[in-house]
């Protein structure tokens, strides 16, 4: 069923107002799988749709993770105490070489794709491996879900283990056109992204020929940018004609208008900034990871006043936690420690800005996504937040704070995808 009405307590942003909307009780209207808006006293012509009465409960838009590993899943909350680049080396790369054995990545990403299914997320930007196989395993099992994701192929030709880096440039792009051609078209709610891992593991040969293969295809990119000051100090000496790291992208081909999400952007200039912007690439803010790695904390309210697209991202195993509400809750605590120890000028993040990014924000590379204005696509979640118990009473967008800050799965009762429900 995708024409119905939703009825119950609603929290959502819209691009026309700044503020948090909630209406209590409220009739959200789904048609064919999208929403015809929001209402308080339901018009005529929706009378006779069918009501699914959900009165006090919250319903909220799904959340957006742009940036996840899905070969990292089992890798979670695993050398945590370690930087980017010796976490990779030691943890990371070793994982992701099982992925060549087929029976372990058709178990490891059933187990990813279950505990997706009953999380927050609605939509999914997906690191694969090198190993074609595998990455259509990948596919195959998040169209089962139900979830709309992008999947990515991982391109490493250079700087990586034997067992992952592919043999030259020639060769990661003809396994990359041969995926790509499969995959574009055969599924419905699953879509391939480019995917070279970054600099560091990708010749300039490589990187200049997944741009044509983007030109050709015209098909989104995911890589990332400035995420460490070691990874930066790596990609000075690998590209010395360079100014800064987007731009080593930039001067392949990369980064020149068509979809794109880079993850991290921890210490991106001016100029790196501007080129984020100019060129429309999503940032994907990943402040678990970016916390857990050493990394530096993301001056995201400098590039929200800029203007630049920014969403969230879990970076799975790089952050533990998949859910995009525990990825809201860091990106205001980061944002506090960046006002207080970094800068002191730009002030913290507001929950309704982090609930904005887990929405809006990161629904906006899938499209008209992430809110319930008419027109918008219709993911959302139902929660039950009547055990998050308080003496007093609260306002619909406190409930929402509290659930951000306090629930998990048990609390999310019901999930719709494009108007489709999942559970």
């Amino acid at each position: 069923m995708s024409t119905f009405v939703l009825q119950g307590d609603l929290c959502y942003c819209t691009t026309a107002e700044p503020s948090l909307q909630t209406l209590r009780n409220g009739c959200l209207v789904c048609v064919d799988g999208r929403s015809a808006g929001v209402w308080s006293e339901l018009p005529p012509q929706y009378q006779a749709f069918p009501r699914i009465d959900r009165t006090g409960k919250l319903i909220i838009p799904g959340l957006v993770d742009l940036h996840m590993h899905a070969p990292q899943f089992s890798n979670r909350g695993l050398g945590m105490d370690l930087e980017l680049m010796d976490w990779l080396n030691t943890h990371t790369f070793p994982e992701e070489s099982r992925y060549g054995d087929l029976a372990y990545a058709k178990q490891a990403y059933g187990l990813m794709a279950e505990n997706l299914l009953h999380g927050p997320n609605t939509r999914i930007v997906l690191f694969a491996t090198p190993h074609s196989p595998a990455t259509a395993l990948l596919m195959e099992r998040m169209e089962r879900s139900g979830l709309v994701s992008y999947v990515g192929r991982v391109n490493m030709d250079r700087n990586a283990p034997e067992s992952l880096r592919e043999l030259d440039a020639e060769t990661s792009l003809r396994g990359t056109r041969t995926w790509l051609s499969a995959a574009q078209c055969a599924y419905q709610n699953t879509y391939p992204i480019l995917t070279p891992r970054f600099i560091p593991c990708c010749s300039d040969g490589l990187l200049h020929g997944l741009a044509q293969l983007q030109e050709e295809f015209r098909v989104p990119l995911q890589s990332h940018l400035s995420e460490s000051p070691g990874e930066i100090d790596l990609v000075r000496k690998l590209c010395p004609n360079s100014r800064y790291y987007g731009d080593a992208y930039h001067g392949l081909g990369l980064m020149r208008g068509l979809p794109t999400v880079m993850a991290h952007c921890v210490w991106s200039g001016e100029a790196e900034t501007e080129l984020l912007r100019r060129s429309g690439t999503f940032v994907a803010h990943c402040p678990q990871s970016n916390a857990n790695l050493s990394s530096g904390i993301a001056p995201i309210r400098r590039y929200l006043r800029q203007g630049l697209s920014v969403g969230l991202g879990s970076d799975v195993a790089g952050g533990c936690h998949p859910s995009i509400f525990r990825a809201m809750t860091d990106a205001i605590q980061v944002s506090k420690l960046r006002w207080r120890l970094v800068d002191g000028k730009d002030p913290p993040l507001t929950f309704t800005e982090a609930f904005r990014m887990a929405t809006l924000g990161g629904g906006a590379f899938f499209g008209r996504v992430g809110s319930f204005d008419a027109d918008y696509e219709l993911d959302a979640l139902v929660i039950d937040d009547a055990t998050l118990s308080s003496m007093r009473p609260l306002t619909l967008a406190e409930r929402l704070e509290r659930v951000a800050y306090l629930s998990d799965e048990r609390h999310i009762m019901e999930k719709y995808v494009r108007g489709k429900r999942l559970f």
